[in-house]
């Protein structure tokens, strides 16, 4: 399995700050997203890990995906004002995406938030969930938090998949899953090298 890197996620992030700052690109991101209705995917991550964050949502937007970060299409939620709204607005947002990467980093362990997610979006909308690994080396042994073994793994092939004309978001999970040919991912649990 070919993992996306710290190192590429972090390059795309500054290839994207070069000719423009985190803000400009927080704008065109809200600008373009406020009209949409759904996304391809919801990513849940841990904000220390934002620079990684930034680097994956534009490294699966280059593969035709509609992605949803927190911080970058509604950033009127106010990390320091956590409450019940900032709750229902994640709630909304991922009713209006198809699927749920969670980005497994040495920092997901500490989030609050990305159980919470991973749960709600699971119970929701089973079969829909996938972990994405982040790490030091595309083919670096991933084992995550125990409960992650309950879903998909995917890599770089997997989310680069054959392209379809039409929407079918469970049949992307279905692939993912590695039950449609030309797609490695075989199987639910953990991928170990």
């Amino acid at each position: 399995m070919s993992f996306f890197t710290k190192a590429e996620a972090r390059s795309a992030a500054k290839r994207a700050m070069k000719s423009r700052s985190l803000g400009e690109m927080k704008s065109e991101s809200m600008e373009s997203n406020k009209r949409a209705s759904r996304f391809d995917v919801f990513l849940s991550h841990s904000i220390s890990d934002a620079e990684l964050v930034l680097g994956v949502k534009l490294l699966l937007e280059d593969m035709g995906k509609k992605v949803y970060v927190d911080w970058v299409d509604d950033p009127e939620l106010d990390r320091s004002q956590v409450n019940k709204h900032t709750a229902q607005q994640l709630r909304g947002r991922m009713n209006q995406c198809d699927s749920l990467l969670y980005i497994a980093t040495e920092n997901a362990s500490n989030s609050k938030w990305m159980p919470w997610e991973l749960g709600y979006f699971d119970g929701h909308k089973p079969g829909q969930v996938a972990i994405l690994p982040v790490l030091d080396s595309e083919n670096q042994r991933f084992e995550g938090q125990e409960y992650l073994g309950l879903y998909p793994t995917v890599d770089k092939d997997s989310m680069r998949g054959p392209r379809r004309p039409s929407r079918d978001p469970s049949g992307d999970i279905a692939a993912l899953r590695g039950r449609r040919p030309g797609f490695p991912v075989s199987g639910i649990g953990k991928i170990l090298l």
